[in-house]
C-alpha cells in the first residue's frame, strides 16, 4: 500500500509511472485541463487519496464530463477512478450515463454528490500488487474511444467553436445546414464528418432550436463581419415599454409600422401582442437566422424582408436583398410603399450590430479587406459626407445615422434603439428629442463585457437638452428577473483632454536625439514604428497620455512615462506646470477603480470645464486638491515612470515619485506642501514599508529612483512550483505592494474623484 500525505503528491507520481508506457511524448500539462484530474487518450482520470464512496466520486466525474460536453470537447467512454493509497484503480463506461452527461450542473464538482446511483464498475485493477492488473491498467490508459453526444442548445456554441477551429474556412452553412430552404447544404452537425466519433446526427429539421443562440453559431469572420443581434429576454421585455409609448404617438386614424432592419431570429420582438406583431417589418442579413425568423414568426408578422426564398437569396451566408446599409433596401418597395405614405407612422425598433473589424482574427486569417466590407456599403458612403470623424467608422451608428435619414419623416415618427451611449454623448450623432430610456448591462447580450447600453425613445423632433436620466437594470443570474439599480444621468461631452490642457509648448533647448519609450515604460525597441520625434530638455518631466472620451482599453489610452510614447497621442509634461495636468492622467485611471458595468460606457472624459477649472487653479483654490492628484499618481500603478540609462546615453530619471534615496525629487519636494490628514498618511507610511522590503532583496539597486511600477515589474517577481501554485520571490514586497494597492483605490474614490466631476475631467 501506498502513503501519500497529498493527492497532487500521489498523482504526479502515479502518471510520472505510468506515462512513459503510455506516450512518452506527453505532458502533464497535456492532460491537465478543464478542472479535472486528467484526459489521457480516451479516458477521464479522477484521483483520491482513498475512495470512500464510489458512486459520490463516479457522480464527481459526470459533471466534469458535461462540461466537457458543454465546451465543445469529446467526451472519453472510460471513467477511471484511482484509489492511490489503496493502489487500485475502478473503470466505467461514460456510455452508461449519458442521460447524465447530457444535463448542465450548476456549482463545484466535487459538491452534493451524495445519494449518486451507479452501475457496477466494469474493471477493478490492483495495480500496486498485481502485475497482470497493472497491464490491464495501461492497456485501457491506451485506448482512444469516447462517447458519442447529442447536440442541444447547452453545448452547440461549444461545438461550433470547435468546428471553426478545427476548420478555419468554413461557414455556417457548413455546420447548421439543413434541407428546409432552397439552399441545401447539410451541416456538420446533421451528417458529422469531423465529429463523426464524438457527436450523434442531429434530427431537428430545422435551427429553431437554436434561435437565441444564433448569432454565436456563426463563423469567427462573419461574427466580426456581422456583429452581435442578440438581445436577452428580460431587456427585450423591458424595451417594450418604450415601443408602446411610440404606439401611443401614432396620431388618430394612421397606421404604423414598426420596422426591425436587424432583427436576428426576431428576438427583439418576442412577447409582443398578435397586433403588435401585425405592424412589424423585420429582416436580417443572415441566412440561418432568416430561415428561423420565417418558421418563428413569418404567420404572425407584416412583413419579412424578402417575404419568400428563392433560388439565389442564399448568399454566401447572406440574404440577398436583406442589407440594410445597402441602397437596394432602402429602396425595397415594400417598405417604401409606407415611407411613402402619410398616414402611416414610422417605428423603427432595433438592436443594432456591433463589430470590431480591425481585429487580430482577420489578420491573422489574411481576411482584413472583407472585415470591412460593411465600411464601403451605400449607407456608409453617404453617412461619411456628413459625418465626420470616429462615428463613422462604427457599424452600429451606421444603422443608427440611416434611420433618421432614410425613415423618420414626421414628428410623430420614433426610433426606440439599443447602442452604447457615446454616440449621443461624445459623438453627437443624433440631435431629436429623447422621450425616455432604460441603462442595461452588456453582459447579458452574449458578450464578456460589464458595461452600459442605452435603449432610447427617440421623437423625430428637434431636441436641446444635453443631459437625460435612464433607469438602470442588471438581470438576476438566479431568476433573469429584471433588479433596478436606480437613476443614472448621462451628459454630453463636448471638448477633448486634447484640445483644452493638452501642453504642446516646446522646451527650453530641446533637442530630438532623445529616446522614445514604450508602455511597459523601458525603451521602445527599434523595430515599432515611431510616430512622434523624441524630445529631450531639463526642464521636460515625461510624457502624458490620456486620450478619447471613453475608457476601451484604459491602459492603452492612459499613461505616463518618462520620455516620449512611441506611438504619441499624448504630450510632453512641463515642469512648471506639470501639477495642473495630473488631474487628466487621475480621471483616466477611474474605470480601473470603479468596474461596475453602471460606469463603463457612461461615464466619459471631458474637457467641458476647463475654464472653471484654469481660473481655479490659478487663483490657488485648487492647490492641496492638485497636491492629492501627485500623491496618488506617484502611488498609481499606471505610472510607468522608471529610471535607467537611455540608448542615448542619458541618465532618465523617475521625477514622479517619493523615492529620495538618491535626492528629492520634483514630487518629493513638491508634495512637502501637502498637508497630511489620516489618508494620507497612511499611503505615505506605506510606500516607506514597500520601499523598506524593496531594498532588502537581491533585485534592488541603489543607483535607481523607484517608482511602485518599477518596484512590481523588476522586484515584485514570481514563479509557479509543481503544482502550479504562483510563489512570490519577495513576500514582503508583494505584500506591501497589496496593501498599498487597496489604499490607493480609497483615496482615490473618496479624495480625487469628487473634484474631478466637480470641474468635467469626468462626466
Amino acid at each position: 500500500m501506498a502513503n501519500y500525505n497529498t493527492e497532487r503528491e500521489g498523482q504526479i507520481e502515479f502518471y510520472q509511472t505510468f506515462l512513459p508506457l503510455i506516450d512518452p511524448s506527453l505532458s502533464l500539462e497535456d492532460i491537465l485541463s478543464d478542472d479535472n484530474d486528467g484526459v489521457l487518450n480516451g479516458n477521464l482520470l479522477e484521483f483520491k487519496l482513498r475512495v470512500s464512496d464510489l458512486n459520490a466520486v463516479l457522480f464527481q466525474c459526470v459533471k466534469y464530463l458535461s462540461a466537457l460536453r458543454i465546451k465543445g470537447k469529446p467526451v472519453p467512454a472510460n471513467i477511471v477512478i484511482i484509489d492511490l493509497n489503496g493502489e487500485q484503480a475502478y473503470l466505467y463506461k461514460s456510455d452508461d450515463y449519458l442521460a447524465d452527461i447530457e444535463k448542465v450542473y450548476v456549482g463545484g464538482a466535487s459538491k452534493s454528490n451524495a445519494g449518486f446511483i451507479g452501475q457496477p464498475y466494469h474493471e477493478k485493477y490492483m495495480y500496486g500488487t498485481n502485475q497482470l492488473a497493472a497491464a490491464n491498467l495501461i492497456k485501457c490508459l491506451k485506448e482512444k474511444d469516447f462517447t458519442r453526444i447529442h447536440i442541444d442548445e447547452n453545448c452547440i456554441v461549444g461545438w461550433a467553436t470547435a468546428f471553426y477551429k478545427a476548420m478555419p474556412t468554413a461557414r455556417k452553412e457548413d455546420f447548421i445546414g439543413d434541407d428546409t430552404g432552397k439552399h441545401k447544404t447539410i451541416g456538420e452537425i446533421r451528417k458529422p464528418s469531423i465529429f463523426a466519433k464524438y457527436i450523434y446526427p442531429y434530427t431537428g429539421v430545422s435551427n429553431v432550436k437554436f434561435q437565441y443562440l444564433m448569432d454565436k453559431l456563426n463563423d469567427t469572420l462573419q461574427k466580426k463581419n456581422l456583429g452581435a443581434f442578440y438581445t436577452p429576454e428580460a431587456y427585450a421585455q423591458k424595451s417594450h415599454e418604450l415601443l408602446r409609448m411610440a404606439i401611443e404617438r401614432v396620431p388618430a386614424g394612421n397606421d404604423y409600422v414598426i420596422i426591425d432592419r436587424c432583427a436576428g431570429t426576431g428576438n427583439l420582438e418576442k412577447g409582443l401582442t398578435d397586433e403588435e406583431l401585425s405592424h412589424c417589418i423585420l429582416s436580417t442579413v443572415e441566412y440561418y437566422e432568416y430561415k428561423v425568423m420565417q418558421e418563428v414568426l413569418g404567420s404572425k408578422v407584416r412583413h419579412i424582408i424578402p417575404p419568400v426564398e428563392a433560388a439565389d437569396t442564399f448568399q454566401a451566408g447572406l440574404v440577398k436583398g436583406a442589407d440594410a446599409l445597402s441602397k437596394e433596401y432602402i429602396e425595397n418597395p415594400i417598405i417604401k410603399q409606407y415611407l411613402d405614405n402619410p398616414k402611416c407612422t414610422i417605428i423603427l425598433f432595433e438592436n443594432p450590430p456591433y463589430a470590431e473589424t480591425t481585429s487580430i482574427e482577420w489578420h491573422k486569417k489574411q481576411q482584413s479587406k472583407k472585415s470591412t466590407l460593411w465600411k464601403q456599403t451605400y449607407i456608409v458612403q453617404e453617412m461619411k459626407k456628413q459625418v465626420k470623424g470616429a462615428a463613422s467608422n462604427e457599424l452600429g451608428n451606421a444603422f443608427i445615422w440611416s434611420g433618421f435619414k432614410y425613415y423618420l419623416r414626421q414628428p410623430t415618427d420614433s426610433f426606440v434603439v439599443y447602442s452604447p451611449v457615446k454616440y449621443w454623448k461624445a459623438q453627437h450623432l443624433v440631435d431629436r428629442k429623447f422621450i425616455c430610456g432604460f441603462a442595461f448591462n452588456r453582459k447579458w447580450f452574449h458578450t464578456t463585457i460589464d458595461a452600459c447600453i442605452m435603449v432610447a425613445l427617440w421623437s423625430n423632433e428637434y431636441g436641446d437638452e444635453d443631459s437625460f436620466a435612464l433607469e438602470g437594470f442588471d438581470i438576476s443570474k438566479e431568476t433573469g428577473e429584471l433588479i433596478s439599480v436606480g437613476m443614472l444621468p448621462v451628459k454630453q461631452v463636448f471638448t477633448l483632454y486634447s484640445k483644452e490642457y493638452y501642453d504642446n509648448r516646446s522646451a527650453t533647448a530641446e533637442t530630438d536625439d532623445g529616446i522614445l519609450v514604450s508602455l511597459n515604460g523601458l525603451e521602445a525597441p527599434d523595430n515599432v514604428k515611431k510616430r512622434i520625434i523624441p524630445r529631450y530638455a531639463n526642464d521636460l518631466l515625461g510624457y502624458m497620455v490620456a486620450d478619447g472620451t471613453g475608457f476601451d482599453n484604459p491602459d492603452t489610452h492612459s499613461s505616463l512615462l518618462v520620455a516620449g510614447r512611441y506611438n504619441g497621442n499624448g504630450f510632453y509634461l512641463h515642469k512648471d506646470n506639470y501639477l495642473s495636468k495630473l488631474p487628466m492622467f487621475c480621471a483616466s485611471r477611474y474605470i480601473t477603480y470603479n468596474r461596475e458595468w453602471t460606469e463603463r460606457a457612461r461615464i466619459m472624459k471631458s474637457g467641458d470645464g476647463a475654464d472653471r477649472f484654469n481660473a481655479d487653479v490659478a487663483s490657488g483654490k485648487l492647490d492641496q486638491w492638485l497636491l492629492k492628484c501627485l500623491l496618488f499618481t506617484c502611488v498609481e500603478m499606471q505610472n510607468h515612470m522608471r529610471t535607467f540609462t537611455g540608448s542615448d546615453g542619458r541618465f532618465y530619471r523617475n521625477e514622479l515619485c517619493m523615492d529620495t534615496t538618491n535626492g528629492e525629487t520634483v514630487a518629493s519636494n513638491d508634495l512637502k506642501r501637502l498637508i497630511h490628514g489620516d489618508a494620507e498618511q497612511r499611503i505615505i507610511d506605506q510606500w516607506e514599508t514597500l520601499l523598506t522590503a524593496a531594498k532588502q532583496t537581491k533585485e534592488y539597486n541603489p543607483a535607481l529612483t523607484y517608482g511602485v511600477y518599477q518596484i512590481f515589474a523588476e522586484i515584485d517577481t514570481s514563479y509557479k512550483d509543481e503544482d502550479g501554485n504562483t510563489v512570490w520571490n519577495n513576500l514582503e514586497v508583494h505584500s506591501a505592494l497589496q496593501t498599498l494597492k487597496t489604499l490607493v483605490k480609497d483615496y482615490y474614490n473618496t479624495a480625487i474623484v469628487p473634484t474631478l466631476f466637480e470641474y468635467e475631467f469626468l462626466k
